[in-house]
């Protein structure tokens, strides 16, 4: 059965190009446009979308009070698609809070190139919420689908960070993406200064990822921002992926920091989150601990394997609980996983960061 897309964009030349772009996708049907959401309300009278692509800067009623008015009153998968300026990312993180599934930055130039060279990215984000499950609708990040490549296109083999046997540091990896932002927001709100240094990639586009983060750092106890090249991973500090580069871990002694740097897509992403967990299973091993969340495809999937096998404990968010079951379904189905866990447990094992014989004592104890 096609995905039924609606429209809401002041702008006719967008909506006559997204619903020829929309039209010609297998499985994607177009079934009507407004310029407004009022127009927009008085036509899901008649048939209500499966997935609204919504604009914030319309005549009569923003995208944002849509939103949300949506959110209370028919929750709905929304792709923002919008011109995005400096000062409207900030707007644009408050739509992901409200509930938005995904974000597409249209430029203030060449609308009409843009859209038609970025069809595939379009389909995808369309396709991926339609598969969103609203009941848990936490927002995302839209990137494109391209080739796979392995995470060695950008972690050359180097000895030197081979990890420590055992050091006083954890460090907790966290990969994540369609859903992940509002689960992270759940997640990190709740540590306190004392948990170990986090690391964290969310696919997201590169305008979002500071704004993002000054917005968690905002709410959270722990401080939060976005990595730079160089940045040491401390107890009480989460650094987040910019949107555009790969995040990996470093060992430097007997501490660990963190390299941003650019590179190709890997497993379709940039940042990977592949590409993260094989350099902290690579620099921390049995110290570090690796968390796989909400998401579609399967990137993180085999460098969660990689955890596994290096000694590190590697906990994957359960299907109850997911926007979208799919990276951690994958990590499961490798085999990567040494435990499934709902999204309000997670706090309190990031906060504990412990090692996997400590996982599993305890959980023998348990039972």
């Amino acid at each position: 059965m096609a995905i039924k897309v609606f429209i809401v964009d002041d702008s006719a030349v967008v909506r006559q190009v997204l619903t020829e772009q929309l039209n010609n996708f297998s499985g994607i049907e177009v079934i009507g446009s407004a310029r407004d959401p009022i127009y927009a309300e008085k036509a899901f009278a008649k048939e209500w979308p499966d997935v609204i692509i919504l604009d914030i800067e319309m005549p009569r009623m923003d995208g944002i009070t849509f939103l949300r008015h949506l959110m209370k009153t028919h929750p709905t998968p929304v792709v923002i698609c919008s011109t995005l300026t400096e000062k409207g990312a900030e707007v644009t993180m408050q739509a992901m809070s409200a509930g938005a599934v995904d974000i597409i930055t249209k430029p203030k130039v060449g609308l009409r190139q843009f859209l038609e060279e970025s069809k595939t990215l379009l389909g995808d984000a369309v396709k991926a919420a339609g598969r969103a499950r609203m009941d848990r609708m936490r927002g995302a990040g839209a990137m494109p689908v391209v080739a796979k490549q392995s995470p060695d296109a950008v972690i050359a083999a180097d000895k030197a960070h081979k990890p420590l046997a055992a050091t006083t540091d954890r460090v907790v990896a966290i990969g994540t993406s369609t859903g992940g932002t509002q689960a992270l927001e759940y997640v990190l709100t709740r540590l306190p200064r004392t948990t170990p240094g986090v690391v964290i990639v969310q696919h997201m586009p590169g305008q979002f990822t500071a704004a993002f983060a000054q917005r968690l750092n905002s709410l959270c106890q722990i401080e939060v921002r976005e990595a730079q090249n160089g940045d040491r991973v401390i107890v009480g500090q989460a650094l987040i992926a910019p949107g555009a580069s790969h995040l990996l871990l470093r060992r430097s002694g007997a501490q660990y920091r963190v390299e941003v740097k650019d590179g190709p897509l890997v497993s379709r992403h940039r940042p990977s989150v592949d590409v993260l967990f094989r350099s902290t299973a690579q620099s921390a091993g049995p110290n570090a601990v690796g968390i796989i969340m909400t998401g579609m495809g399967d990137d993180g999937a085999h460098g969660l394997l990689e955890m596994h096998q290096a000694g590190a404990l590697t906990i994957a968010q359960d299907e109850a609980t997911c926007v979208v079951y799919g990276m951690p379904k994958e990590a499961v189905k490798l085999g990567a996983v040494d435990a499934q866990a709902g999204l309000p447990q997670l706090p309190e094992i990031i906060r504990q960061a412990p090692s996997r014989a400590t996982w599993l004592q305890q959980h023998r104890s348990a039972r």
